[in-house]
C-alpha cells in the first residue's frame, strides 16, 4: 500500500462507486425512460418510485456510514488530545467542529498543537483547507 498523503487520502470502494451506484442510477434512469415509452400504469409509476427509492437508499447507506466513522474519529481523537495537547489548548478543543477534528486527524502528534491552534484562532473550517495545511500525514487505512 502507498504511503498515504493529501493527494491521495480519498478512499474509493469500488464495489460501491464504480458497481452498485452506477447501476442504481442507471435503473432509475430506465423506469424513468420506460414510463415515458410505455405511458403511465400503476406498474410504471411504482417502478420509478422503487427506483428512487434505491438510488435514496444507497446513498443513505453511505452518509450513515460515514457519520458512524465521524463519531468514532471525534472519540478517538479527544483520546489522542488528551495524550498530546496542552492543558490550555485541551481545555478549547470543545470549540472544534467535526469537520475540524476529522480534518486534523491526519496530522502527526508532533504538529497536531501548533495545527489546532491554528485552527481555533484563525477559525478555518474547509477540510481540505486544514488537510492540505499538515506537512507530516498520519495515514488512516481503517476508513469507511
Amino acid at each position: 500500500m502507498n504511503e498515504q498523503n493529501f493527494a491521495n487520502h480519498t478512499k474509493f470502494v469500488p464495489a460501491y462507486h464504480f458497481f452498485a451506484v452506477p447501476i442504481f442510477v442507471a435503473n432509475f434512469v430506465w423506469s424513468l425512460f420506460r414510463l415515458r415509452t410505455l405511458g403511465f400504469s400503476f406498474a410504471g409509476v411504482f417502478g420509478v418510485l422503487l427506483a428512487a427509492a434505491l438510488v435514496v437508499l444507497v446513498f443513505v447507506a453511505r452518509l450513515f456510514a460515514l457519520a458512524v466513522q465521524d463519531r468514532l474519529v471525534r472519540l478517538e481523537e479527544r483520546l489522542r488530545y488528551a495524550q498530546v495537547l496542552p492543558a490550555e489548548l485541551l481545555a478549547r478543543t470543545a470549540e472544534l467542529t467535526m469537520a475540524q477534528i476529522v480534518a486534523l486527524r491526519f496530522a502527526s502528534d508532533v504538529e497536531l498543537p501548533a495545527l489546532t491552534r491554528k485552527v481555533l484562532d484563525e477559525k478555518l473550517v474547509a477540510r481540505k483547507a486544514i488537510k492540505q495545511l499538515i506537512k507530516n500525514w498520519r495515514p488512516d487505512y481503517l476508513r469507511a
